[in-house]
């Protein structure tokens, strides 16, 4: 098993392909570097989706998120390339990322980047009396 960073993203089977639910992952120790100063950023990125044939293999995922260690990105553009990376290798029904960025120069950044397929329908939400 290796222990270096990879852009490689493993899947597995997703074992209820028939039924909609919600996998929800939090990465509380996400890090690149800003692309004007090169200094770190760290972030908590929050992943839900809903599978469709495949899920995300969990130490793949880890491998892939410390593969930006050392890339410079722009928080929105890190975002929407985790989500670009994760839709390629999983074609969810849906998923959201959301990157919450530690206060740099006294400012918070959140980024939210989504993708639905077209193809699917939501089941409708369940109001209880």
């Amino acid at each position: 098993m290796t222990t270096e960073p990879s852009k490689h993203l493993d899947t597995f089977d997703n074992p209820n392909p028939g039924r909609d639910y919600t996998i929800s992952i939090e990465i509380p120790e996400f890090t690149c570097l800003c692309p004007k100063t090169g200094q770190p950023d760290f972030a908590t990125i929050i992943l839900d989706y809903v599978p469709n044939k495949q899920c995300v293999e969990l130490k793949s995922l880890k491998l892939y998120i410390w593969s930006f260690r050392d890339q410079g990105a722009f928080h929105e553009a890190v975002t929407n390339e985790i989500l670009d990376d994760l839709v390629t290798a999983t074609q969810p029904n849906y998923m959201r990322v959301r990157s919450e960025f530690n206060v740099r120069g006294g400012i918070y950044t959140h980024v939210v980047a989504e993708h639905r397929n077209p193809d699917w329908t939501p089941p409708a939400p369940v109001v209880l009396p």
